[in-house]
């Protein structure tokens, strides 16, 4: 096919992602508070290569050497998100004017290289100091979020339009509270669902003080969404492939959207439901201006439970596997299901175990593979008529990934832990072509 077929609509947002905690270290520089990782990567034996986001690729100092790179690479659009402990160590009360600062030299910069930010203010590192109060647990915790909000529009919002107000609050509850194999690593299913509830009440609040901030703004959450589909065509598979449909996502999708979690998974949850007061529906289901969903992988489900392992499928090395049709299957059901905001692809990319060469080359054709299938099953959702307006590959560089440490590479470019020297790999030039041309040459 010739590179006509794959071109994307012209105001496609090409960009690229990372996360405050997983790149900026400096984690108790000029003011920092601590963080819920801070504590629980400081704790043995929670880390898999016992490694620390302490440094991390040391973006606090080095990020302006980064931005030219991402300019350099033509990269338009960057979503990035920022350290609440940075600017409100504590979470709340007095502001640390140096953190502030940071993020608006930050943004000054970006914008010097004319590239626009995507900013998210909770990529799962909660102040420490309002773990110490409850956490997520403790609904005020959600209102001191919106005050946080708030005042980040306040300083930056003359500069920065879009805003997420979470990353994957499947994330932070599932792993953070009911399997605890992430912070702050509580392991309790009653608990994991009140948190759920708190978390999209704290969306809530936070979009009515961005907009209260900023009538200007564009607001959303970033969703992380994996289709689930029947290991067969028996209805028992069947049924078990969409209880979980419904177990996994729309257990977030219909609050948001809908305004009420879905009826069978909430009898099934039982005595473990959370606790909704008068109100709250209404106030978790905003209008929102977009949705990010963070797309990786999908499940695939049998009466007995899920399918750990598919005959014949290749995986990442984060033991994901590789399916690419299920992203456009994906984005066709949730556009058909709801009305939904347009929709961005917030995250999506693949961990392989990378080699730096002599010459300082990285040759990772899997990853750049794996980017280009699913760009054209998402080049096919908009053909579809899924309202899809950019794309922001993970990851920029190879950074701490939160439990397994650095012992995972994500990057379009390799980062060498001991120098800190940053290399582009072969998909970094490839994407830079799939920027340049707004789309795909050829399969």
């Amino acid at each position: 096919m010739t590179s006509s077929s794959f071109v994307f609509p012209r105001d496609f947002a090409w960009g690229v992602a990372t996360a405050a905690y997983q790149i900026e270290g400096a984690w108790n520089k000029d003011g920092k508070g601590e963080s819920i990782w801070d504590r629980f990567t400081h704790t043995p034996g929670k880390i898999i290569d016992g490694t620390t986001g302490d440094i991390a690729c040391d973006y606090y100092h080095r990020y302006p050497e980064d931005i030219r790179m991402m300019r350099d690479l033509g990269i338009k659009h960057y979503r990035w998100s920022m350290a609440w402990s940075r600017v409100l160590p504590e979470g709340r009360g007095k502001v640390n004017t140096m953190g502030l600062d940071y993020y608006d030299r930050l943004v000054d910069e970006l914008c010097a290289a004319n590239i626009e930010s995507f900013v998210t203010l909770y990529h799962w590192d909660l102040p420490q100091a309002l773990q110490e109060i409850g956490g997520w647990e403790n609904q005020d915790v959600g209102k001191y979020f919106a005050d946080y909000s708030a005042m980040m529009v306040k300083r930056l919002g003359d500069r920065v339009k879009f805003w997420t107000t979470f990353n994957e609050p499947w994330v932070i509850s599932n792993l953070g509270f009911r399997t605890g194999e992430m912070a702050p690593g509580f392991r309790d299913e009653k608990l994991c669902l009140q948190v759920i509830h708190n978390l999209l009440l704290a969306h809530g609040r936070s979009v009515q003080a961005i907009r209260a901030a900023d009538s200007s703004a564009k607001t959303g959450i970033v969703l992380l969404l994996f289709p689930t589909h029947p290991a067969s065509n028996a209805q028992a598979d069947r049924d078990a492939a969409e209880f979980s449909w419904q177990k996994e996502n729309s257990w977030f999708l219909d609050p948001l959207f809908k305004g009420h979690y879905p009826e069978q998974v909430w009898d099934k949850y039982a005595q473990l439901v959370p606790s909704v007061a008068a109100g709250d529906m209404s106030l978790i289901c905003q209008n929102l201006d977009f949705l990010g969903v963070n797309f990786y992988f999908r499940s695939v489900m049998s009466a007995d439970g899920k399918i750990e392992k598919i005959p014949g499928a290749d995986y990442t090395d984060m033991g994901w596997e590789i399916h690419a049709p299920a992203l456009r299957q994906l984005l066709v059901r949730i556009s058909k299901d709801y009305r939904l905001p347009p929709i961005y692809i917030t995250e999506n990319g693949a961990a392989f175990p990378d080699r730096l060469e002599s010459d300082g080359t990285v040759h990772d054709q899997k990853r750049w593979g794996y980017v280009r299938d699913h760009l054209l099953e998402a080049f096919s959702a908009i053909q579809e008529g899924v309202d899809l307006r950019g794309y922001f590959l993970w990851s920029l560089m190879d950074n701490f990934e939160w439990a397994f440490g650095e012992s995972k590479r994500f990057g379009i470019v390799y980062t060498d832990y001991e120098t800190l020297k940053r290399y582009p790999k072969d998909s970094a030039a490839w994407y830079a072509r799939v920027i340049r041309r707004n789309g795909l040459d050829s399969i």
